[in-house]
C-alpha cells in the first residue's frame, strides 16, 4: 500500500477474525485503505477491492470514495488594498552555513586488496 501502510495495517491488525464473512472482510480492507488515505497527505481518495476465490476474480473499482474535494462556496480573494498593515519591521538576520560532505562508497585505505587469481 505504500506510506499509507502502517496506518492500514494497525486497522487490519487490530480488527481481523478468522471466522469473517465475504461481506465483513470487504469492509475490514476497505476501512484499513481509508486509514492509510487519512494518515497520507499524498494518497488518493478511492478504494479500489479486488476479491480473489477459488472460482473467480472479482475487481470493485472504486468500491467506495473515502475522500471527496470539497467545493469552494465563494471566491476568497480580497481586493487589493482591503487588509492594512498596522506595522512593519525589517530586521537583518545573520547565520553562519555549516556544510558537511559525505563521502560513500570509497574504498577504506587499510583494506587490503583481495587477491582474485
Amino acid at each position: 500500500m505504500g506510506s499509507g501502510s502502517l496506518a492500514a495495517m494497525s486497522v487490519l491488525e487490530s480488527r481481523f477474525r478468522f471466522d469473517m464473512d465475504r461481506k465483513e472482510a470487504m469492509q475490514l480492507v476497505r476501512d484499513a485503505i481509508a486509514a492509510g488515505i487519512f494518515n497520507d497527505l499524498g494518497s488518493g481518495s478511492n478504494v479500489d477491492l479486488c476479491v480473489i476465490t477459488q472460482d473467480e476474480v472479482k475487481h470493485f473499482e472504486p468500491y467506495d470514495v473515502a475522500c471527496q474535494a470539497g467545493q469552494r462556496e465563494a471566491k476568497y480573494n480580497p481586493p487589493a488594498g482591503a487588509t492594512t498593515t498596522l506595522t512593519s519591521k525589517v530586521q537583518k538576520v545573520e547565520f553562519d552555513v555549516v556544510t558537511t560532505r559525505v563521502i560513500r562508497d570509497m574504498p577504506d585505505p587499510r583494506a587490503e586488496a583481495m587477491d582474485v587469481s
